[in-house]
């Protein structure tokens, strides 16, 4: 090969690579969710900025919380913005159970396109999709 080609190669491999890197950097920015703000004040937690998720999401908060509120095996209740969890909860934690939650009930698993919504026909739940028009089961009732 000669160095002609192979740097016409490396040059249209990179640009190609740019390419690539680009596109995957829009889909992920393209849902922001915000970092959990976590405090502890006794042997109460303390999720302070729990409404920015159910309005980030487009879900409703009561779902968002059910969720919290089984996978952490803890109450918890809404109190204005913040939610407040009964025991010491790992902050941690949170961030992983959002991202669970968006990658089960928010995200197509067709597309992988952030704008759904849900719906229940009878005892089952369904994920929509308004980018691809996609109808995905989905478990439990937490959409």
């Amino acid at each position: 090969m000669s160095s002609q080609t192979k740097s016409d190669y490396e040059s249209l491999l990179k640009r190609l690579q740019d390419k690539l890197g680009n596109t995957s950097r829009k889909a992920v920015s393209r849902l922001e969710v915000p970092t959990p703000q976590i405090i502890w004040i006794g042997q109460r937690t303390i999720f302070r900025n729990f409404m920015e998720f159910p309005k980030a999401l487009r879900r409703e908060p009561e779902k968002l919380l059910l969720y919290l509120n089984k996978e952490l095996a803890s109450a918890g209740y809404i109190a204005g913005e913040r939610v407040i969890f009964l025991g010491r909860k790992e902050p941690s934690s949170f961030g992983a159970l959002i991202d669970r939650y968006i990658k089960d009930y928010v995200i197509c698993p067709v597309c992988g396109s952030p704008d759904t919504r849900t719906e229940r026909n009878r005892k089952l739940g369904f994920l929509l999709c308004d980018a691809c028009g996609a109808r995905s089961s989905i478990k439990g009732s937490y959409a």
